[in-house]
């Protein structure tokens, strides 16, 4: 049974920084895209960041290119978000997700082609 479990959110100051971190069990995800997604109450999920299978690249949401950074661990099923110069605006439920292969590109912002899910962190930005 495949399993996500998330570490790392908080409550941070803006201009602060915070890393999430979402270990997976269950099977190798080596050949899978590993994301995070993020939610506030009354949105849909929005696309945060993923880094895609099989050695591929990673692809941002605008609103956190250059401040977030994506990354992963092939052997220990492992992706991470380090977030810095946090935001208020930043503030939401981080969640990993994962899917069971691969997507083309123009699939990976969509949360519907992730079929694993994180129970959900909170991050808070404020002062």
């Amino acid at each position: 049974q495949v399993q996500l479990a998330e570490f790392g959110g908080g409550l941070v100051q803006p201009g602060g920084s915070l890393r999430l971190s979402c270990a997976a069990s269950g099977r190798s995800f080596y050949n899978s895209d590993m994301g995070w997604f993020r939610q506030v109450p009354g949105k849909e999920r929005a696309f945060v960041a993923v880094m895609r299978g099989s050695g591929g690249s990673s692809v941002y949401a605008d609103s956190v290119k250059g401040r977030f950074t994506i990354s992963r661990d092939n052997a220990k099923n492992t992706v991470y978000l380090q977030m810095n110069s946090l935001r208020p605006e930043d503030t939401a439920v981080y969640y990993c997700a994962i899917t069971n292969s691969r997507l083309i590109l123009s699939r990976v912002r969509d949360a519907e082609n992730y079929y694993h899910w994180g129970q959900g962190t909170q991050v808070t930005v404020s002062s």
